[in-house]
């Protein structure tokens, strides 16, 4: 059945309910992708200057190869025995710090926050978690708590269990160490001891992607990981976003921000659009895990899935993908500084590798966030075929998070097409 963009757009609404997201004011019907592209359904192609799920390329062959050839032979649940899941397990981990050498499979980076905060009331005894006020870490019961960029209106009463710090902020409240951010922390911990609650875990992005991921020097989380550690608490780093070599300078983001995590927490990335989530961290973890929860996830770590997660690794070193992605954001922050001297609009500009973007405000003296013109530049960048979003506190900030293929040349259109649009639609 084919349907006019008007009957979609209808049809999800009677068959999946009201409210459900789309983006951009004109919702895009996109029915082809190959690498960095995306076509619609009238054939137009676009450049995606955001979509991280698929890392390694759209539709990417290798992937697509490696998905068909194990769906040909075998898909199995982990309660059978497979070798897919232990070579990549073993892959996986190799790429991290000795101390996390263990890993669950799961569907979604949703399930593997869920699991993580399990784990660190199996370990500690105590539930008490502290994230920051500006976040996303999935749609669980229990990880939706956590989520203050979409609060959820129910709770189980779970709320109880979380406390919340400022994100930070290098534009505006720039912290140079860590310290304020470290010391906003220790008074939560705190918190959660007078409570009885007890302090279990800091999780946290080490990038602060959907905090507007400020610009803070390598080795910033160091002081808040000893805060955690003196506490008796563990540290959790949630690298979906941020992960896969994305920032360049690092395969992980808590790696360029000088911390080694007790769990690491993986989704979208992993195997370029098929459903695979994970949370690594060290055999003791695990074990204690397990004492405590029997555990068991039908679809994560089945042999297809694994088979595409494989693929991404092997395609990320034989395309020198995390080299390409330090070039090419070298390159993306050369062009964003020329166009904030341009434009007053571009009050910062931040990133590293292929996440990068620039915070747009209506004084540069006052930095008062320009919300509603981010708005108007990421519905005209869609107009002109360019895919990027928003995001942040005040949803100011244009959040570039494209494929890890994202070439320069890639680069220059997003960058002419910006400055276009900030010249013309404002």
């Amino acid at each position: 059945m084919t349907r006019s963009k008007d009957q979609l757009i209808k049809d999800r609404a009677r068959l999946m309910g009201p409210n459900v997201a789309t983006f951009y004011d004109d919702p895009v019907h996109f029915v082809k992708g190959d690498g960095v592209w995306l076509w619609d359904a009238d054939g137009r192609k676009y450049l995606d200057c955001y979509n991280n799920v698929p890392h390694v390329g759209h539709c990417n062959p290798r992937v697509v190869e490696a998905i068909h050839r194990q769906a040909s032979t075998l898909n199995i649940h982990t309660r059978y025995l497979h070798d897919g899941i232990l070579d990549y397990i073993e892959r996986l981990t190799a790429t991290m710090h000795q101390s996390l050498n263990s890993a669950i499979v799961t569907c979604t980076g949703s399930e593997a926050n869920d699991i993580a905060l399990r784990m660190v009331e199996a370990l500690t005894g105590k539930r008490g978690i502290i994230a920051t006020d500006a976040t996303y870490h999935g749609n669980t019961s229990l990880v939706s708590q956590l989520s203050q960029s979409n609060v959820p209106t129910v709770g189980f009463g779970l709320e109880q269990y979380f406390r919340f710090v400022d994100a930070p902020d290098s534009y505006r409240a720039y912290d140079s160490d860590g310290t304020i951010f470290a010391n906003n922390v220790a008074q939560q911990i705190a918190e959660h001891e007078k409570s009885g609650t007890g302090f279990a875990a800091l999780l946290i992005c080490p990038y602060f992607l959907n905090e507007g991921f400020p610009d803070s020097p390598d080795g910033w989380l160091k002081p808040v990981a000893n805060v955690v550690r003196k506490a008796g608490g563990l540290l959790i780093c949630d690298e979906v976003q941020s992960g896969f070599g994305r920032v360049g300078t690092h395969m992980w983001a808590h790696e360029k921000m000088g911390v080694t995590p007790d769990i690491v927490t993986l989704g979208k990335p992993m195997a370029n659009g098929h459903p695979v989530g994970g949370v690594v961290t060290n055999n003791d973890i695990i074990a204690r895990f397990r004492e405590g929860y029997r555990y068991f996830n039908t679809f994560g770590g089945n042999p297809v899935s694994c088979a595409a997660a494989m693929a991404v690794l092997e395609e990320m070193d034989a395309e020198n993908l995390m080299d390409n992605a330090k070039t090419v954001g070298a390159h993306a922050r050369a062009r964003l500084s020329k166009l904030k001297e341009k434009h007053e609009i571009i009050g910062d500009i931040r990133g590293s590798g292929l996440v990068f973007g620039a915070e747009m405000v209506l004084d540069r003296k006052t930095k008062t966030p320009a919300s509603a013109q981010t708005d108007k530049i990421i519905n005209a960048m869609r107009h002109r075929g360019v895919i990027l979003s928003k995001l942040g506190r005040h949803k100011n900030t244009l959040k570039i998070r494209p494929p890890m293929p994202f070439s320069i040349d890639n680069a220059d259109i997003l960058f002419d097409t910006l400055d276009d649009v900030l010249s013309t639609a404002l």
